[in-house]
């Protein structure tokens, strides 16, 4: 059974860490408020905080204290449906723009790293292997 990239996970996180540190100072953000950002803007279909949560398996309290300071420094709103006061979606407003550019240039730049020189073949494999072993994951975590 590989293990080595489960085993080297960490240097996976730092080497993504490293890529997007300079967004988060330019930008005066803690790494959570970046993530929520980036997450919101590349899953537009998951917007309340238990999206975050339940699909990055982040703690409650620290999504929720990234939300409440994007809130106040006007990168985002909630915004309430019809019907249903209850349940927040949250929405990107114009001026989290110039983060998300950024902030999805970096993870580019990640990406670039991570398979510079594998044949285009071998990332289609590994994308297909990814969501298999993922699907996996999170059937057994529904397990427990």
């Amino acid at each position: 059974m590989p293990m080595a990239l489960w085993e080297n996970q960490n240097a996976l996180k730092a080497l993504y860490a490293q890529c997007v540190e300079t967004v988060c100072r330019a930008y005066d953000l803690t790494r959570m408020e970046l993530d929520v950002l980036l997450f919101l803007a590349n899953n537009p279909s998951l917007d309340t905080a238990t999206d975050i949560v339940e699909t990055r398996h982040l703690t409650k309290s620290h999504v929720s204290q990234a939300i409440q300071s994007l809130e106040r420094r006007g990168y985002l709103s909630r915004v309430y449906r019809p019907g249903n006061r209850k349940t927040a979606h949250l929405q990107l407003n114009d001026s989290a723009k110039p983060i998300i550019e950024s902030g999805r240039a970096q993870q580019a730049q990640f990406q670039a790293i991570l398979f510079r020189g594998v044949p285009e073949a071998d990332c289609a494999a590994l994308r297909r292997l990814i969501a298999h072993v993922l699907a996996n994951v999170r059937s057994a975590l529904k397990e427990e």
